[in-house]
């Protein structure tokens, strides 16, 4: 099993940046709901906590709290692409050093993330707004396939 030991503390930082990266792409495609979606957020690292053993690599990335980039951007595109890039680049670490079921799943744990925190604030009469789907759309290119 891959474990943070199988990680420089630099590429592991990475790791750890690839989730909370996602997610502040959702929290800021849309305007509301900051606060209810990085709670979201929280609950979801939280709930995965709660779910120990299935990968040793997701058990201790859930362990660490989620750091949110705190880079000052220009505009709203700015942090995505940003943050698109560290998505893109924790998977590929990932997908180096990890077997195929851990990479599907810290695949998964990225998507379903950005998810939860795209339902954490309802947008008018719709769970998702237009804006959050496109978000997620991106990032589940970024994170690549699932696993065949």
């Amino acid at each position: 099993m891959t474990s943070q030991a199988d990680f420089t503390p630099e590429e592991w930082e990475q790791v750890l940046e690839g989730p909370p990266s996602a997610a502040m792409i959702v929290i800021t495609s849309h305007h509301g709901g900051t606060l209810r979606e990085t709670f979201s957020m929280a609950k979801t690292y939280a709930e995965a906590r709660e779910e120990h053993g299935q990968s040793e690599l997701l058990d201790e990335l859930v362990s660490a709290k989620p750091e949110i980039d705190h880079t000052r951007y220009h505009s709203p595109e700015e942090l995505k692409e940003h943050s698109l890039t560290r998505v893109r680049g924790a998977v590929a670490l990932v997908e180096a050093k990890a077997t195929p079921e851990e990479l599907a799943g810290y695949r998964k744990f990225i998507l379903t993330l950005s998810e939860r925190v795209a339902k954490a604030h309802k947008e008018g009469d719709e769970a998702v707004s237009d804006a959050e789907r496109s978000a997620i759309a991106d990032i589940s290119v970024a994170v690549g396939p699932p696993a065949a």
